[in-house]
């Protein structure tokens, strides 16, 4: 056999186009975007079925501890691109003026190593020498208002990720004055302030700030509550602790009101988080997509897993769909900021070495079962303590232990936040995904011609020549000509359409058509990887004003790179970032939508003639005032 050559078609790309146009965005596309602490994290979640992922730098990211090595975002992004995904890489922290110069050279070093987007928070990076890479504005931002987005969309940012807090009536409200996608958060985390508008862990943690990535959590430690006055409501409760996100049922009511790309937090989340929660919104985006048509997905590709997605065998701490339907009670946990996991049952006996449990879920050796001890006495900061233990060998619903608690009695009721069985189906290869190859075989002069093509317009031939014979049993010959185009084996394809059309007299030996197929899948390959293209950034309009004419801390701005910025656009007065200069006083230190009035069923709104006592609380062995803006529906946690 002698190979002739290879034709090569790419949509969109002719060969001799150096610069390709920018990529237009098309709204009809559905993205979803998986975190990865890192390489190859980010590789299993576009496995089994992420569209994009988001992942963090070598510094400036808003996770301190997910930083990657710039070779690694490389490594990301070759496999990514194999399947049209793409890789947002998070420069998210404000930055001082020190730190302007190695961002800039970082986010160069970003783009040279084949990176879609940056993500950021600092204003001030879009002053400086930016490689033509694609702006995604972070949730940081404190994107609320369509007036932000829409001017955030004029100055360059081509995506933005709103903040979670938002109904789906404002969601689309800040569609109707953007033609940016819009990304809002479906799974996982809540913080419990508009994100960029919480400064606890800055003033009372040792200078570690949110907004620059070294958040410490104070939000979710118990606290007690109390009027002005003394007056006790509530003690050692996890009142700022929010349940987890999911808007599972709420996917199809998000794309209607605009949203573009469904964003999964975790990037501080083990892998098997990231491959069962990944999984399932992927399944659920897909049925959305075969019952509506008019959109597709963002890359390519078709997954197929080893095990059934189920969100709520991994970490979670409840589940709520937060403000997405507006205000309703149940988006707080106050017992526990831990995994509490899924109840399984009621403990009926316990034995000296085992326990009974009255259920009818299947338990597993080496399953992790937790329940709340009441007046635990090693409980220091709560009375009713979350507690554990693993299970040595099961017997159905007998359950040996290595030791059985001292304080688990009868009556207790068991939660399940360790599933051994489902963590060993992820802790192998749980999913496959692949792009679909169709086969074209045609007859020429002196042998074979093989078309290989998929669905997204991209194409090669190949060619063999050969002493060609007539077939003597045709059908038998189709037969064999499909088996040996079929053998896609360990590639990034799967079969879809073959045509033989007259091909099917030919009579081929089996080594022609297996090299023809070899060369045609891995000239795809090819073809496809030279085909995809970057998006690039959007143009820039600098005589557009800024929605503000004053700026105060809240705004977080910490260079003068920034401040030149907004100065540009029409602000007139711009206050220093809490962390560069922190608020003397009684100042807000976290502004959320969350509200304790409510959650306590004293909101004066809800609660007719109840009296609005002023109230105050202590969390962590700090005071805090409670200030509540009743016209936003907003608290505001003052220190």
């Amino acid at each position: 056999m002698s190979t002739e050559g290879v034709e090569i078609f790419i949509p969109g790309k002719p060969q001799a186009q150096v610069n390709p146009e920018p990529v237009k965005l098309a709204d009809n596309k559905l993205e979803l975007l998986a975190p990865a602490k890192n390489a190859d994290y980010g590789i299993e979640a576009i496995r089994h079925g992420a569209d994009a992922v988001y992942i963090g730098a070598p510094a400036f990211g808003a996770r301190h501890t997910a930083g990657n090595s710039i070779a690694d975002i490389a490594r990301l992004c070759e496999f990514a691109h194999r399947y049209h995904a793409q890789v947002f890489v998070t420069v998210n922290t404000i930055l001082f003026d020190s730190e302007l110069e190695d961002a800039r050279k970082l986010i160069w070093e970003v783009y040279e190593a084949g990176a879609d987007a940056i993500i950021v928070q600092d204003i001030g990076l879009l002053e400086l020498e930016l490689p033509p890479i694609a702006l995604h504005a972070s949730t940081q931002m404190d994107n609320r208002v369509p007036e932000k987005v829409a001017f955030l969309e004029h100055v360059g940012f081509s995506q933005a990720v709103l903040a979670r807090e938002l109904s789906l009536t404002q969601i689309r409200a800040v569609a109707a004055e953007t033609k940016m996608r819009l990304e809002y958060f479906i799974h996982g985390a809540l913080c419990v302030a508009f994100s960029g508008q919480c400064y606890i862990s800055e003033a009372y943690t040792d200078n570690r700030s949110a907004n620059r990535g070294e958040c410490s959590q104070q939000c979710r430690m118990p606290g007690n509550l109390s009027t002005r006055k003394g007056e006790v409501i509530a003690t050692n409760e996890h009142m700022l602790s929010l349940k987890d996100n999911n808007q599972t049922e709420n996917l199809e009511a998000l794309i209607d009101a605009g949203i573009r790309s469904f964003k999964i937090e975790g990037r501080l989340k083990d892998l098997s988080y990231v491959k069962n929660v990944t999984a399932h919104y992927r399944q659920q985006l897909d049925e959305i997509m075969a019952r509506r048509p008019e959109f597709e997905s963002a890359s390519h590709g078709r997954c197929s897993y080893s095990f059934v997605p189920d969100p709520d065998k991994s970490f979670n701490r409840g589940k709520t769909d937060y403000f997405v339907h507006d205000r309703k009670p149940g988006i707080a946990d106050f017992r526990t900021p831990k995994y509490l996991g899924i109840d399984v049952g009621k403990v009926s006996k316990i034995a000296k070495d085992h326990i009974v449990v009255d259920s009818t879920a299947e338990f597993n050796n080496g399953d992790g079962l937790g329940f709340f001890a009441k007046n635990y006495e090693k409980a220091r900061l709560s009375d009713d303590k979350l507690t554990g233990f693993r299970v040595n060998r099961a017997e159905g619903n007998v359950l040996y232990l290595k030791t059985v608690p001292e304080d688990l009695r009868v009556g207790v009721t068991l939660y399940r936040n360790h599933d051994q069985a489902f963590e060993m189906l992820l802790a192998k290869e749980s999913a496959e995904r692949l792009v679909t190859v169709n086969f074209a075989l045609a007859e020429r002069e002196q042998g074979l011609a093989l078309t290989a093509f998929d669905n997204h317009g991209h194409s090669v031939t190949v060619t063999a020549d050969f002493d060609k014979q007539q077939a003597k049993d045709i059908e038998r010959n189709c037969d064999g000509l499909k088996k040996n185009l079929g053998k896609l084996g360990n590639t990034d394809f799967c079969l879809g359409e073959i045509e033989l059309g007259d091909a099917a007299t030919v009579f081929a030996p089996a080594s022609v058509i297996n090299n023809l197929r070899r060369d045609a899948v891995e000239a795809l390959g090819q073809a496809r990887i030279q085909g995809y293209q970057r998006p690039t950034p959007w143009e820039r309009d600098d005589s557009v004003r800024y929605p503000q004419r004053s700026m105060t801390y809240l705004s977080n701005v910490a260079n003068q790179k920034a401040k030149d910025f907004y100065t540009r656009h029409g602000v007139v007065s711009i206050r220093d970032a809490y962390e560069v200069r922190p608020v003397k006083g009684d100042a807000p230190l976290m502004i959320t939508k969350h509200c304790i009035r409510y959650s306590y069923n004293m909101c004066p709104k809800e609660v007719p003639g109840i009296k609005a006592d002023p109230l105050q609380m202590e969390l962590g062995g700090k005071e805090f005032k409670l200030v509540f803006d009743c016209h936003k529906c907003e608290m505001l946690v003052v220190g």
